[in-house]
């Protein structure tokens, strides 16, 4: 998989190296530079296992790196929990993607990294610090994905007071080779903290630090994987809307990739809250990140998505590239609130915030357009409903039932070092501790 870097074309990399480089040298992010049609594949893949896929559609994209036996331990045991589609009202389903280890659809990419990094290594004789910054789910997937592997150290920043309580304790509460920052700041502060870090040449030939975050190339590949498995649970001729509620945009940069390989889609369309820099920019043309806001949906709280930068490679940045297969909404606190509530009150479904703001969009999209029996609209479902216990007791007055792996945290003792929003803070704690 030959990748260059977002900012010089020049600047070269393959995937085994760009995993854990994280970051090109030059701050971009890594990119294709070609996408392999694997359109044949995807029409006839009705009825595959999601690691029966997974398998071909990751070979076809690192055969000149590795072999087909490599491929499948990356596979199996990245992945022992796969998507579900549940239909939700008349006319949308969501994919549930909560079904991994910490109950979110970051554990797809997270189990996987960790994975490819852990068979990887075994080639390179070398330590990997992983540096990531979380505004909610990226850190407690990473952190339980990398659990317990061999010459991998990790270190989460996340904004203190600004996680779920659950959340919180899914990244404070492993130890052993998992250190837990939590920063008097925003995520937006964890981030820039994060990319100062990788490009501090000084720094990076002290640590061998790599990224986790959706900036790593090793995360958006198997998050593109579920897209290609929910079309091959439809009926053949089925047209997919797909909805994902969006915060740092990696996880629609994924299935922009999967289209580019083949995977017919009618629309994309990235739901946001009131964090509207990316509808805004669909609807103006005018690209201008600011800091971020709270809201319900905290995990999309991101006013700088870092991804937006391979989205504007992959249309040359031009605004109408992107209207051709994208479209932008914003969904309100009130309105977050209120979708939460009526699926509960008229149909017993209990939704995490983020869900209820794609299936929001969707009905207002579905409201204002008209389409076929063979239209299939599908929201990803990011986040089980347990992850954010707080919002969801206080709009429907009902506490979800929390599953066995996050119910086991309660317990748990926090641990977690307090830093400042300042960069040098963040080196001086490399520094003294790798």
């Amino acid at each position: 998989m030959k990748l260059f870097s977002t900012r010089d074309v020049n600047n070269k990399s393959i995937f085994k190296d760009a995993i854990f480089q994280g970051l090109a040298a030059d701050g971009g992010l890594f990119f294709p530079e070609s996408y392999p049609d694997m359109s044949e594949f995807i029409k006839n893949c009705h009825g595959m296992s999601f690691n029966a896929i997974a398998e071909h559609v990751v070979y076809e994209l690192i055969k000149d790196e590795t072999s087909k036996e490599s491929v499948k331990r990356i596979v199996n045991n990245a992945f022992n929990f796969k998507p579900e589609i549940m239909r939700v009202s008349d006319e949308i389903s969501i994919l549930e993607l909560y079904t991994g280890p910490t109950c979110a659809f970051k554990d797809y990419g997270a189990s996987f990294l960790a994975s490819s990094m852990e068979e990887f290594l075994g080639d390179r004789k070398e330590k990997a610090v992983i540096l990531a910054a979380t505004s909610g789910d990226t850190g407690s997937a990473v952190a339980k994905a990398f659990e317990g592997k061999e010459n991998i150290e990790v270190v989460i920043l996340y904004p203190s007071g600004k996680v779920s309580p659950l959340q919180e304790k899914q990244l404070t509460t492993i130890g052993k080779n998992i250190k837990a920052l939590e920063v008097k700041g925003t995520f937006d502060d964890c981030q820039k903290m994060v990319k100062e870090a990788f490009g501090n040449a000084d720094l990076c030939s002290k640590v061998n630090i790599t990224s986790a975050n959706s900036i790593n190339i090793g995360r958006l590949v198997p998050q593109s994987l579920y897209y290609i498995y929910a079309y091959s649970q439809l009926k053949a001729g089925n047209e997919i809307i797909f909805t994902v509620p969006s915060g740092n945009f990696g996880n629609l940069t994924a299935g922009l990739f999967a289209k580019n390989w083949g995977l017919p889609v009618k629309q994309f369309i990235a739901a946001t809250n009131n964090n509207k820099i990316v509808p805004e920019f669909l609807t103006t043309g005018t690209y201008s990140p600011r800091a971020s806001v709270q809201t319900p949906s905290n995990a999309m709280d991101v006013g700088a998505p870092s991804n937006f930068e391979r989205m504007m490679t992959m249309f040359d940045s031009n605004v109408d590239n992107f209207r051709n297969v994208l479209m932008g909404d914003f969904v309100s606190n009130e309105d977050t609130i209120k979708t939460m509530q009526r699926y509960y009150s008229e149909r017993g479904q209990i939704l995490d915030p983020h869900t209820a703001v794609g299936i929001f969009a969707t009905e207002r999209f579905l409201n204002n357009n008209k389409f076929d029996k063979n239209t299939y609209p599908i929201v990803l479902s990011t986040a089980h409903p347990g992850k954010f216990v707080e919002v969801v007791e206080d709009a429907i007055k009902v506490s979800p039932k929390l599953p066995e792996a996050l119910s086991s945290l309660l317990t748990k003792e926090k641990i977690s070092t307090v830093i400042g929003n300042e960069y040098s803070e963040l080196e001086k704690f490399l520094l003294s501790n790798y």
